[in-house]
């Protein structure tokens, strides 16, 4: 793929004069959509434009018109040109157009997963142009590019929607690849400008016809213009075919032909061109046509068999017909019609030989593995070791930046293998890693099954098992996991290392399960193994583990330090970096440190590592750090900020098509808006996170679980809400009851009462007494335990002892649902004063809160003791205007009016980038705008509002 640097020299050629001194004919309405696009950029809001049509109908020339209108205007142009060879290209070509400076690539090779830094990285590169001048982003012929480019085009303008930038893709219309398919519907859902160039008329040819010949056509030129079909380029060469032939006179301003001797098809008029040349150049030609649109003239003549000198007269001959042009480095065909014209006259089988002969050239000069790939792909087959050593570079090279395009060249390398080579299954084992890291995870199970029906020796069929196990754990599955590492540990004569992570994946599966008894059963000698092995990756998941069966066992602090110390570790050793969520320390350690006193120390350990997970580009656990974010937030009572979480944890998921959003992240939502009063929202979300939450008794089953039993309470439905938590709390052991933070245990117990379920509240009741006789060092679980007593057993005195616990513990929803607890107790017992006390703080704490449906709630009882109450001093969700703004969202915007990019906020405030970008998005919609300038121009024209006051 070819860039050019917006700050740099431009090759020749772009702009539509530069390109064959015509005038560009026929696309006036086309043009018109493409300035209303500038203009609106120019205004502040991002566009994006798509450009389809065929071969040769005027794509390019239409980008070539744009580019030089864009920088007319003052526009900064970032152009990049696809090439056939890109598809199996790693790395972005706007990327490298960017020219990034700031060492982000040091960051990048930390991780096998480069995806989210590619996005990010690039999206801060253009986000910083945008804020010094309006930015034009121009693919041409994207139908060929590398799949890296593709993701950010399905991304990024959704993303940057906001920020000064025009996206203008060319592509052609008949594209069949399907990563291209996507980018198309993605933009067309975000609604982009779509301009589809059809034949041109009669008239604008003959006007074409004019601009080349400088005459009139005639009556017979004008006829067999009819026969190109309105296909401008094809008309271009039609003309100039008889002018290169000194078959046309001009008379009187008329062009008239002298013979009719024309070539009937485009293909047959190159080949009469070719025939006209002498043979160097009609071999250059036909060598070129299978190196691809632009070559080296070294490799060419390697393939030739020539010294480069000794072509020089050919080439002048391919550039003096105006087949091939020379402005840069490479020689390259003056449209790619060409090219594909001079291929496609080749004989099939010389095709297929000239294409494995420059592989064995290009890989032997050291060329890049995804050039030389291409060449043994379209080659078809059969492949030596050396063609099968740069297939599987290329596919791992390709699957840090685009798994889903891996995955297709490692199936496709796969079936040029025989049957039962070992390599095959080793490149289909690959291919279900890759396509597990991507929304084809069906296609990844399917291969998966298909890959196993064939004999497969126990070492691989080990492999190919624990790669599925791996898949189904982070899909929630992990029944299904769990079959897989069965069935892979009975295999016989497996190395020590692999039945090492089978046994840990297993052991994991059986805590995920809420099996911990069988989880310490897998651990005979296992643990003790693993901090023997010189893998630090291995010791850290070992007290991850230890940690994990030590927290459900409910020995808290025990855990506590092994989940520090493993943090500590990570910090230190590189290697950890590839352990998988929630096996990552720094996110274990949040989920331990929620549970227990140091509740505030949460926020830091995710800050800091969601933050380094983001610099060093780990995008599959992003999704994890949002969502851990947002279950400590609701904890503290910050629903706002709570909601933002889970929403960037979902649109992190879906900016790297992770197949199954995080259901907790849903299950927070539909809390969110329960507490919030929007039960519809809540209604969707829990929907949302049914479909892929899995049974009950996985990992995040008991929080959709407590979603579904809060929204059956808040609809009045008592015995649903009930029997949403039964079975989950069965064996009264603390393991299931610690799968969520403590502030949601007495609300389960006071569902239970009103559903008429004792059973439950009591099962809940003596997990928390297990509980505290294991670890009593805890004040949370003793308050906790008090508030449960109370509700129980209609005990003030023990409310009263939560109240007062609550008080340090930060959990602001807690302390208010406890004081209205207390509040009923004592207006039973005809204390009014005293209940009046207790409802208006959980009134206060309500409102604060964000907890607008509580807050109500409390008032009603309020005004049943002739108390007046006022409106929440909270906003009210879903309203629009300034008011509306969260506190956290009111933070943003004198940063937006001092011109910090998304980025640069994230660094001022010390929060995630998508953070961020989530809270730009619910403040253009409460003000109704769409761009940074509009908020820019609102903020100051308030004032107040720019220094961040309300």
């Amino acid at each position: 793929m070819r860039s050019t640097d917006p700050v740099g020299d431009r090759p020749g050629g772009r702009g539509h004069r530069a390109v064959n001194g015509l005038r560009l004919r026929g696309r006036g309405r086309e043009m018109a959509a493409v300035r209303e696009a500038l203009d609106a950029v120019r205004g502040g809001r991002g566009a994006c434009v798509v450009v389809e049509g065929a071969p040769g109908v005027g794509k390019s020339r239409l980008l070539a018109e744009l580019d030089e209108m864009a920088r007319r205007s003052g526009f900064d142009v970032v152009s990049v040109r696809a090439d056939e060879l890109d598809q199996y290209a790693a790395g972005a070509a706007l990327q490298s157009a960017l020219q990034f400076s700031d060492g982000s690539e040091r960051a990048a090779a930390a991780t096998d997963d480069q995806r989210l830094w590619l996005l990010d990285s690039i999206a801060d590169a253009l986000e910083e142009r945008a804020q010094r001048a309006p930015v034009a982003v121009l693919v041409d012929d994207a139908q060929w590019a590398d799949p890296a480019t593709l993701l950010v085009l399905r991304t990024l303008p959704r993303r940057l929607a906001a920020s000064r930038i025009l996206w203008v893709l060319a592509v052609r219309s008949e594209t069949e690849r399907p990563t291209v398919a996507r980018v198309r519907e993605d933009l067309e859902r975000l609604g982009a400008r779509w301009l589809t160039l059809g034949p041109l008329p009669q008239q604008e040819l003959q006007h074409i016809a004019v601009d080349v010949l400088g005459a009139k056509p005639s009556p017979g030129l004008a006829r067999l213009l009819r026969g190109v079909g309105g296909n401008p380029f094809l008309a271009i060469e039609l003309v100039r075919a008889f002018v290169d032939t000194d078959a046309v006179k001009v008379e009187a301003g008329v062009a008239s032909l002298l013979h009719d001797g024309i070539p009937v098809g485009f293909r047959r008029s190159v080949a009469a061109r070719l025939d006209r040349l002498p043979e160097d150049a009609v071999r250059l030609l036909q060598i070129g046509s299978v190196l691809g649109r632009e070559f080296d003239l070294g490799t060419a003549a390697r393939m030739l068999g020539r010294q480069v000198g000794s072509l020089l007269s050919g080439v002048e001959a391919a550039l003096n017909a105006g087949l091939l042009s020379g402005d840069g480095p490479r020689l390259a065909f003056r449209h790619d019609l060409m090219r594909q014209a001079v291929h496609e006259n080749l004989a099939p089988a010389v095709r297929t030989a000239l294409h494995r002969e420059a592989a064995d050239i290009l890989r032997g000069i050291g060329a890049r593995s995804a050039e030389v790939a291409w060449h043994v792909v379209l080659s078809g087959g059969p492949v030596d070791d050396d063609a099968v050593t740069t297939l599987t570079t290329a596919v791992r090279e390709l699957s840090s930046s685009a798994p889903d395009a891996a995955a297709d060249l490692a199936q496709r390398t796969a079936g040029l293998l025989p049957l039962h080579d070992r390599r095959r299954i080793a490149l289909l084992t690959d291919a279900v890693e890759y396509l597990g890291r991507t929304r084809r995870v069906h296609q990844a199970l399917d291969l998966v099954d298909a890959t196993l029906s064939d004999r497969l020796e126990p070492l691989q069929e080990a492999r190919l098992r624990l790669v599925a196990a791996e898949i189904h754990q982070a899909a929630g599955d992990d029944a299904a996991a769990m079959t897989h590492l069965q069935q892979a540990l009975t295999l016989p004569g497996l190395p020590t290392d692999l039945r090492i992570r089978l046994l840990k994946t297993k052991a994991t599966g059986h805590v995920y399960l809420g099996d911990i008894t069988a989880a310490e059963q897998t651990d005979i000698g296992l643990v003790e193994a693993s901090y023997r092995s010189k893998d630090p990756a291995v010791v850290v998941s070992a007290m991850v583990f230890q940690s994990q069966t030590f927290f459900y066992r409910g020995r808290l602090v025990r855990a506590l330090e092994l989940a520090e110390e493993a943090t500590a570790r990570a910090v230190t050793e590189s290697g950890v970096l590839h352990l998988r969520p929630p096996r990552i320390p720094a996110l274990w350690l949040a989920t331990v440190l929620t549970s227990t006193d140091r509740l505030v120390d949460t926020e830091r350990v995710l800050r800091e590592g969601q933050r380094e997970a983001e610099t060093l580009g780990l995008g599959w656990s992003l999704p994890h750090w949002h969502a851990s974010r947002a279950c400590a937030l609701f904890e503290q009572g910050a629903l706002d900020d709570a909601a933002v979480e889970a929403e960037s944890s979902l649109m992190v998921a879906d900016e790297l098509e992770i197949t199954q959003p995080n259901p907790q992240a849903r299950s927070v939502l539909a809390l969110v808006e329960i507490r919030r009063g929007d039960l519809a929202k809540a209604r969707d979300h829990l929907r949302a996170a049914e479909a892929g939450s899995g049974t009950s008794t996985q990992r995040y089953g008991l929080w959709v679980s407590l979603a579904r039993a809060c929204l059956a309470d808040a609809e009045g439905r008592d015995t649903a809400a009930a029997a949403a938590m039964g079975g989950s709390f069965t064996d009264g052991e603390p393991a299931r009851l610690l799968a969520v933070p403590p502030s949601h245990w007495p609300g389960i117990v006071r569902m239970a009462l009103r559903g008429e379920d004792p059973s439950l509240a009591q099962a809940v009741s003596g997990a928390l007494r297990t509980l505290a006789e294991q670890d009593g060092s805890q004040q949370i679980i003793g308050t906790v335990r008090a508030h449960v007593d109370g509700l129980l057993h209609h005990d003030r005195g023990a409310l009263a002892s939560a109240v007062t616990g609550y008080r340090s513990t930060g959990r602001r929803l807690a302390l208010a649902a406890v004081c209205e607890d207390l509040g009923d107790r004592v207006a039973a017992a005809g204390d009014s004063t005293s209940a009046i006390r207790y409802f208006e703080e959980a009134s206060e704490l309500a409102s604060a809160c964000g907890a607008l449906r509580d807050h109500e709630r409390i008032m009603r009882r309020l005004r049943q003791f002739g108390v007046r109450t006022a409106a929440p001093g909270h906003h009210t969700p879903g309203a629009a205007g300034w008011e509306s703004l969260t506190e956290s969202e009111r933070k943003l915007i004198p940063l937006v009016v001092e011109g910090l990019t998304n980025r640069a906020i994230a660094d001022r405030l010390y929060v995630s980038v998508h953070t961020v970008n989530t809270h730009m998005k619910h403040i253009f919609t409460k003000l109704g705008i769409n761009t940074r300038v509009e908020l820019t121009r609102l903020a100051i024209e308030r004032g107040g509002i720019a220094d961040g006051a309300d």
